[in-house]
């Protein structure tokens, strides 16, 4: 039986093979960016999306873009997902690092690749049946800057989320940016609905630039939703909500019962994942 395989550099190997030496800058220093796609079948969702802010990630980052790196990339995913007979759904994980070389100076811009998959429990997104209980993080700020909208290797405040949301036995927590303000969860976008309204935090609070947040906002909008995307949140207004709910590329959407003493609904999220649903997995 073939072990499961990954891909570094265009060629596969075993998840178990050592690829990576003491030097390696994403290792040594935080020198990366990742991208997590999800994929049903072979057909990877919102790829262009995805390797457009990982490009613009690697601008602001002065690493080398290689000749014809979406097509390499995109042909390496569908050959990953087949070797690993993941024919449903899949979560695909797109690492990039800068080589090894230096110390902060790094010694080259040039990069390298890494691509893991593993098996979702569904090819669709699907809405949660119970509802999430979330509370707040407010220890370790993330930085609001022009790193903030992209997935760098640098995660200590959501792992640090992380382990607050399993002390605290919730299901995720929400993170805060130096002026107080909500920016987003452990691991998606932030949405509040009011009186039909849909809010978001702005990108210049800090928020993650998430390819499923601007699907939601478009899908809101085309729906005749309005929707605020420039929005400045305080946790206070969670208290005012009717309903809350998370987003992020791998789950679509993810419904809040629970914030403190308050609950909430969930009747807009479930009729924005229906329309996601039918917006990515269009019937043959």
């Amino acid at each position: 039986m073939n072990s499961h395989q990954l891909c570094y550099n265009g060629t596969f190997y075993p998840e178990t093979a050592a690829l990576f030496t003491a030097d390696n800058r994403a290792f040594r220093y935080g020198d990366s960016l990742f991208e997590t796609i999800h994929c049903n079948g072979t057909q990877i969702q919102l790829f262009g999306e995805h390797m457009e802010r990982l490009q613009l990630g690697m601008s602001h980052l002065r690493m080398e873009i290689p000749d014809n790196f979406s097509q390499t990339i995109e042909t390496n995913i569908k050959s990953l997902i087949t070797k690993n007979k993941s024919f449903l759904g899949t979560r695909i994980r797109l690492s990039v690092f800068r080589n090894s070389g230096g110390l902060y100076t790094p010694k080259t811009n040039r990069i390298s690749f890494l691509i893991e998959s593993s098996k979702l429990d569904s090819p669709y997104y699907y809405l949660n049946k119970k509802g999430l209980t979330i509370g707040l993080f407010d220890s370790y700020k993330k930085a609001s800057n022009s790193m903030s909208g992209f997935k760098t290797g640098n995660s200590l405040p959501f792992i640090l989320a992380g382990l607050h949301k399993d002390e605290m036995k919730w299901d995720d927590c929400l993170l805060l940016n130096e002026r107080q303000n909500l920016v987003e969860s452990v691991s998606s976008n932030l949405f509040i609905v009011k009186d039909g309204i849909l809010y978001t935090p702005s990108l210049e609070s800090g928020a993650m630039n998430g390819i499923m947040r601007e699907q939601i906002i478009q899908i809101a909008l085309n729906l005749g939703i309005t929707v605020y995307d420039d929005c400045i949140m305080k946790p206070d207004q969670l208290m005012d909500a009717d309903e809350i709910f998370l987003t992020n590329a791998i789950v679509g959407i993810r419904w809040v019962v629970a914030y403190e003493e308050r609950r909430y609904f969930n009747r807009s999220s479930k009729i924005l994942i229906e329309e996601l649903n039918k917006k990515l997995f269009p019937s043959d």
